[in-house]
């Protein structure tokens, strides 16, 4: 069985990270597959569509909310590994009957070391106990353009947070929109001071945490002391 896996969403400032898993046979995939970076938003949701629309094809999917991520005792290299670990165990658990075993899992690596990466994601895995089939991890840089699988995996992940992110966009509408949710998107940042100016806090999507934000909070409490 082969099982690609990654993540969409460790950098913003809002919104969840979400990670997928796909189970498939590379020639069953769409022919354009890639890393869904270099896939336009309206082409990665028909290859979402159609991949978790097949039969043959598992998916899982996991979401990792902003709560999780400010955690003190945690890290993102952490969180990413957790994160991938529930969708490889989610998509074993949607796999068809009859697949072979172990399973071959390629990840794209989400720590500086490859290695240390695949050896964490194999241990976690493995951590739920019973009913988990042998698997043996492979991760690499990059693997979401080198890997059909592995970017099929990106793809879902990016149109499931895509889908988070606009049902949290419409919890908003009083304001003029999150934007992408990362810190370089000048509405992203609009979005917040709007929001800490009107409430003193920031909103429960924001990854307090990030630098961004502790920014927001730090000109806000700024400006507060200018006007007294």
């Amino acid at each position: 069985m082969y099982l690609g896996v990654d993540e969409a969403g460790k950098g913003p400032a809002l919104g969840p990270m979400v990670a997928a898993a796909v189970v498939a046979a590379p020639a069953s995939l769409p022919a354009d597959v890639d890393d869904s970076k270099r896939i336009t938003s309206a082409r990665r949701e028909a290859i979402a569509a159609a991949i978790e629309g097949d039969p043959d094809v598992a998916v899982g999917v996991a979401a990792v909310d902003p709560a999780a991520i400010d955690r003190p005792d945690t890290d993102m290299n952490t969180l990413t590994v957790r994160g991938q670990a529930r969708a490889v165990r989610a998509a074993l658990a949607d796999r068809s009957p009859g697949v072979d075993e172990p399973v071959r899992v390629v990840a794209d690596a989400g720590d500086t070391s490859e290695a240390r990466f695949a050896r964490r994601l194999r241990e976690s895995v493995a951590d739920d106990g019973n009913g988990v089939p042998r698997v043996d991890v492979t991760a690499a840089h990059g693997a979401d353009a080198d890997d059909p699988v592995v970017g099929a995996a990106s793809v879902v992940a990016k149109v499931a947070r895509d889908e988070r992110m606009a049902a949290i966009d419409a919890a908003y509408t009083e304001y003029d929109g999150l934007g992408s949710g990362y810190p370089s998107d000048p509405a992203t940042r609009a979005f917040l001071a709007a929001y800490v100016d009107d409430h003193g806090s920031l909103p429960d999507c924001a990854r307090a945490s990030w630098a961004t934000c502790e920014d927001v909070l730090a000109a806000a409490e700024q400006s507060s002391l200018d006007e007294f």
